[in-house]
């Protein structure tokens, strides 16, 4: 049996809007379900992500992972990656991991599991379809102004005073 919540809007229209630029990954493809590598149950791997186009004044990005479709009030973060130098362009797969090597002075903040990397999808099973929204907030200075121990409430409150631009991919995974 599937349980029927209503589908929310793009979360992300919900905020003051701000300049556009593209994302794309080898591993998610806008709208389509995710490969088993993003699934929780099976591997755990944050997506090849590359993004260009980011808006004049861009001095740091932050890249994040949100399900607005899970069973509770406040969605689920899966992944928030703060600080990432503005030459970066790309991230490998995997660049999620616990203790991964990244670059420059970025740093992972706890996912609403509860470590510091990225956490797969994991919906309820018998749940409705979830969206994953892979979002790059291209950040106006160099430093988003948090630390690793930030909840990502206190992450996106951050972003939503010092973002220009944000490039936004979605996947969707039912279990």
């Amino acid at each position: 049996m599937s349980i029927e919540r209503p589908v929310h809007p793009d979360p992300y229209s919900l905020l003051p809007q701000v300049a556009g630029f593209t994302v794309t990954s080898a591993d998610v493809t806008d709208g389509q379900p995710l490969k088993d590598d993003q699934v929780n149950a099976f591997g755990d791997t944050s997506p090849q992500l590359s993004w260009s186009g980011a808006p004049e004044g861009t001095q740091s990005y932050t890249i994040t992972c949100f399900d607005p479709d899970a069973p509770t009030p406040s969605g689920f973060w899966h992944w928030v990656l703060v600080d990432v130098p503005a030459d970066v362009t790309s991230l490998p797969a995997g660049a999620g991991a616990l203790g991964a090597n990244l670059p420059g002075g970025a740093f992972q903040c706890r996912n609403d599991g509860g470590p510091k990397a990225f956490m797969g999808a994991a919906p309820p099973p018998g749940d409705q379809v979830h969206r994953y929204y892979f979002v790059v907030h291209a950040v106006q200075e160099p430093t988003l102004g948090v630390d690793s121990d930030a909840s990502a409430a206190v992450v996106s409150f951050n972003l939503a005073f010092k973002t220009l631009g944000r490039a936004i991919l979605h996947g969707t995974y039912q279990h």
